[in-house]
């Protein structure tokens, strides 16, 4: 089925044009996270597979204009549409993936289509967030989770309860299932920066600090540590960091539990958000939320 809705995005794209449809060979396709929860949700019908194309093409164009943001030259692994063709092009082509997808989404009914365009407006909100939150070491946890919220979750809750809406189901359970799915999905994502290598994440290691992005396991990190490690963290903010920085990192955060605190609250945001559709007996939906979070760290 995803198949499918990848097809479909290709002819989107080819209808409005066929340089661009060149250039959206070239992005870097993920595992469709949101084209799944559709389709597992409300199931393979023509209207579900548009739908999945629909937020597919708003969360890429999202991604490509997040890389020209973060002066990014590789997306999973790959070399970025922005390191390839430049940044006006990558913008280009995210405008044009934003505004087809918004052309496309009228199609639908308007509660769907509020909560989708609602989600965007908050999605771009969140990335002027993060940019800001980079401007100088944060410590604030709730600033971070407001700013997840936004640039990461809150479009997998729109494509979690639009999916309800599209196949009558509620709607409000599962819009919880994908708020939550999201937090920890970033959540996890962060600890992946620190604790995986280079080779497994397709980017350097512990970029997200030299970047300027204090993720959460560096905000519990910080809590724990005392005054001259806190002074050694915070000179170590947005440095290109050698091996031996990076193993210090490492370790503080092992022995401060920095990291075990991140996965424990990831999966009580998983174990939340399957109680909240515990009616529906969804096997793939409890499959999303594991594989996610259970893995070696």
């Amino acid at each position: 089925m995803l198949e499918e809705v990848e097809a479909l995005i290709e002819d989107f794209v080819q209808e409005v044009d066929a340089e661009a449809a060149k250039l959206y060979q070239s992005f870097a396709k993920g595992k469709m996270l949101r084209a799944k929860l559709v389709l597992k949700i409300a199931g393979k019908s023509k209207e579900s597979i548009k739908l999945a194309a629909v937020i597919e093409m708003i969360h890429a164009a999202s991604l490509l204009h997040d890389d020209v943001i973060d002066e990014s030259d590789t997306r999973r692994g790959v070399d970025s549409i922005n390191a390839l063709y430049g940044d006006k092009t990558a913008i280009m082509l995210g405008d044009i993936l934003y505004s087809k997808g918004f052309l496309e989404l009228v199609s639908y009914e308007k509660e769907i289509a509020e909560a989708i365009s609602d989600a965007v407006v908050q999605l771009s909100v969140g990335e002027m967030m993060d940019v800001t939150l980079s401007d100088s070491i944060n410590y604030n946890a709730d600033k971070y989770f407001e700013m997840i919220y936004k640039k990461t979750a809150v479009l997998i809750e729109a494509t979690s309860k639009c999916s309800a809406i599209l196949s009558q189901k509620e709607s409000v359970a599962f819009a919880l299932y994908g708020k939550n799915l999201g937090l920890a999905f970033q959540i996890i994502d962060d600890v992946l920066d620190i604790t995986s290598s280079d080779e497994e994440l397709g980017k350097p290691a512990l970029a997200d600090f030299k970047e300027g992005k204090t993720t959460l396991p560096f905000i519990y990190l910080f809590e724990s540590l005392q005054n001259d490690d806190r002074k050694k963290l915070i000179s170590l903010y947005k440095k290109e960091l050698n091996v031996d920085n990076k193993l210090w990192i490492k370790t503080k955060m092992r022995e401060s539990g920095a990291v075990f605190r991140c996965i424990e609250l990831a999966k009580e945001l998983g174990e939340e958000a399957l109680e909240a559709i515990k009616n529906y007996k969804n096997s793939d939906l409890e499959r999303i939320i594991t594989q996610m979070i259970e893995r070696d760290y």
